[in-house]
């Protein structure tokens, strides 16, 4: 944060956007380029004051309190190179006050990290740097396109994980899996563990001792040999749409870590260049005002041209 002092005590005023957030993390966010030993020491030594009162690492804060933060040194940002480059691109599907809601192209991660510059989240700060405060509310693959929300007020990124933590929200994704699906409406319940790989790589697999996993599918059509289907999220596992179908014989086409390989290669020459899961639906109530709100992103331009191809390739009619 710009004009802190490192020789005098510095007084910092709370204002809406850091509403409800620790006072730990408060500092770790303004004292960039403090070690975090250090901002712990300050908070233990009760050199940081709240409304004048000692506070522990956990007291949330509220806007219009008055905080006090000893004279500090902020070493200078190295230097980095901005996160520009192309705009993210894709569409906006809502915006208020609160929230804003894009529906994600394909091929961008939704953060940086590990060996990624810049996802969804720099860039739209970078593009937007008229708000004080974005965040996101959840997390997609970096190859799933669809609706993905952020949020620009504490109080509603707060009140959005409340509701998916609660299980009040609803998420659907498309997806083109190979085989012949026939339920019209199936509820999978598989648990699902996490595990970490020789190589470092995270994997998910079906496992009695993993976490309760349920996602109900609904059968939309037949395209050849594959099936286009709905995937409800029920719960909110990591990968949990991928390997329940892959651990019931019916990947998703184009999944490079739960699909059939040998399939991906074949396919990839007809146009399908990344996995095919589309975020299509996401419910929820305004966190706000308490309407309630549903967005929806229309299937991804490549993801449709590629199911036109399939449907219109000679010999590939509907499966029985």
């Amino acid at each position: 944060m710009k004009g802190l002092s490192k020789e005098a005590v510095n007084w910092l005023e709370l204002d809406e956007t850091s509403e409800g957030q620790r006072i730990d993390n408060f500092l770790l966010r303004v004292l960039k380029g403090v070690p975090k030993s250090h901002v712990y020491r300050i908070l233990r030594s009760g050199e940081v004051r709240v409304n004048s009162k000692r506070v522990q690492p956990t007291e949330r804060l509220h806007a219009g309190d008055r905080i006090r933060v000893p004279p500090i040194a902020i070493s200078p940002p190295s230097a980095k190179p901005a996160p520009g480059g192309p705009p993210l691109g894709g569409e906006t599907l809502f915006e208020d006050e609160a929230m804003l809601v894009i529906a994600k192209p394909a091929g961008v991660a939704v953060h940086g990290g590990s060996g990624i510059a810049f996802g969804v989240i720099e860039r739209l700060r970078a593009q937007r740097p008229e708000l004080r405060f974005l965040e996101l509310v959840h997390r997609l693959d970096k190859d799933t396109s669809g609706v993905l929300l952020l949020a620009k007020k504490r109080a509603a990124l707060v009140g959005l994980h409340e509701q998916i933590r609660e299980g009040h929200t609803g998420k659907r994704y498309l997806t083109l899996v190979h085989g012949a699906w026939h339920n019209a409406k199936q509820t999978v319940r598989l648990a699902l563990e996490r595990h970490v790989l020789a190589s470092g790589d995270r994997r998910v697999a079906v496992s009695d001792d993993g976490k309760a996993s349920i996602t109900t599918f609904r059968r939309e059509r037949s395209v050849g040999a594959f099936t286009l289907l709905e995937a409800e999220l029920r719960t909110g596992r990591t990968h949990q749409i991928r390997v329940h179908l892959s651990h019931l014989g019916f990947p998703i086409a184009g999944d490079d870590k739960y699909g059939d390989f040998t399939l991906n290669k074949k396919l990839a020459p007809q146009g399908l260049k990344r996995m095919f899961l589309h975020a299509r639906r996401f419910e929820c109530v305004h966190p706000i005002t308490g309407a309630k709100l549903v967005f929806e992103a229309p299937l991804a331009p490549d993801l449709q041209a590629f199911l036109d191809r399939l449907s219109a390739a000679p010999g590939q009619g509907p499966l029985h």
